[in-house]
């Protein structure tokens, strides 16, 4: 990523970097005048870059044999839930 000095100059960092960033990271780096002035607003970004997204087809679905949404008449659908509300005893 991109990252603009107080100064006006940018430098190329990646994420963890940024994050282990301090204050006086960027106070050494303009003192030795790190960085390069860039003129292009855009340079390095996603607009100026002709890159291809990835084509994810939605419509392509697995069929499985069994339906889930057939439940057997004698099969009790949630017979495995522990009654938290029942009888209280006082």
């Amino acid at each position: 990523m991109l990252y603009q000095l107080p100064n006006g100059k940018v430098i190329y960092i990646t994420i963890e970097q940024y994050l282990d960033l301090t204050d006086e990271d960027i106070q050494y780096m303009m003192s030795i005048n790190y960085g390069e002035h860039i003129i292009n607003p855009f340079s390095e970004s996603a607009v100026v870059e002709n890159t291809k997204e990835k084509y994810y087809d939605f419509d392509y679905l697995v069929t499985d044999d069994e339906n889930i949404n057939d439940i057997a008449s004698d099969d009790e659908p949630f017979d495995d839930i522990i009654d938290l509300m029942g009888p209280l005893d006082t």
